[in-house]
């Protein structure tokens, strides 16, 4: 059985997490496959957005404890061997990436989601940090990517109480962009994946990456660095085209160039 799904529908490339068994619990095998098959679903341009789903009733339920054993003892490079490529790979995309959340994610697979670009999740869709739980701290960037999501506190409270969020409240929150029937899902994650698609996927990654650059940059600084990526970004074939179309008043047929 694959670990990883891979799928395409017209420029929308899916990859649906294929253990329906666990919840799709993580393994080395599973996050290694994962890395694998985002840089094969991208590696053209004819993949120009990408959905992130799980197989079954869960998104993905966390780490796979027993696998985890079979990283011995030196913790940090298993991991950062094993499981770092795939985090790594979502949040460097070269082209949008969509996260379709079912049911549970847990853990790590909280983790996961918020690796990605934009979530949508099925009304039976529930974040739980859990680590405290069995007495660990928050990891694969949790600690990063949460508070920066929903802010210091709301953040805080999720991983010091353990309480599950409903996908309801994590669109008020602001984690998800919204809710829809179980069923109906992937159709909504589709259809973003698709509008994104269409646009102009440079400038989209390129926007992905001045808002990572923030986070740690001064105002002046940031204001420089915008404009050095707009001097570059400009001479693209969509920056072209987009002008073009402006003045033409018509839509831009943008081709990710």
């Amino acid at each position: 059985m694959t670990a990883v799904k891979r799928e395409r529908d017209g420029a929308v490339g899916i990859l649906t997490l294929n253990d329906p068994a666990s919840l799709n619990a993580m393994t080395p095998e599973l996050l290694g496959d994962l890395a694998t098959a985002i840089c094969e679903i991208t590696g053209d341009g004819g993949t120009r957005a990408l959905i992130l789903t799980g197989e079954g009733r869960g998104f993905c339920s966390g780490q796979n404890l027993k696998a985890f054993q079979s990283l011995g003892n030196d913790i940090v490079t298993g991991v950062m061997t094993h499981y770092w490529p795939a985090m790594q790979a979502l949040r460097q995309c070269r082209v949008p990436v969509v996260v379709a959340v079912n049911g549970v994610a847990a853990g790590g697979g909280f983790s996961l989601a918020m690796s990605g670009d934009i979530i949508v999740a099925a009304r039976s869709a529930s974040f739980i940090q859990v680590f405290s739980r069995i007495g660990l701290v928050p990891d694969l960037g949790s600690t990063w990517l949460l508070p920066r999501l929903i802010g210091r506190q709301r953040a805080l409270e999720l991983m010091l109480t353990n309480e599950p969020l409903s996908a309801e409240r994590a669109k008020e929150w602001g984690l998800v962009r919204e809710v829809v029937d179980d069923a109906g899902l992937l159709d909504e994650a589709k259809a973003l994946a698709r509008r994104l698609a269409d646009g102009p996927t440079r400038a989209l990654v390129a926007t992905r990456a001045l808002l990572e650059e923030s986070e740690d940059a001064s105002y002046a600084a940031q204001f420089r660095r915008e404009i050095e990526v707009q001097s570059e970004i400009r001479q693209s074939a969509d920056a072209l085209e987009g002008r073009k179309a402006f003045v033409e008043k018509r839509k831009a047929q943008f081709t990710g160039r």
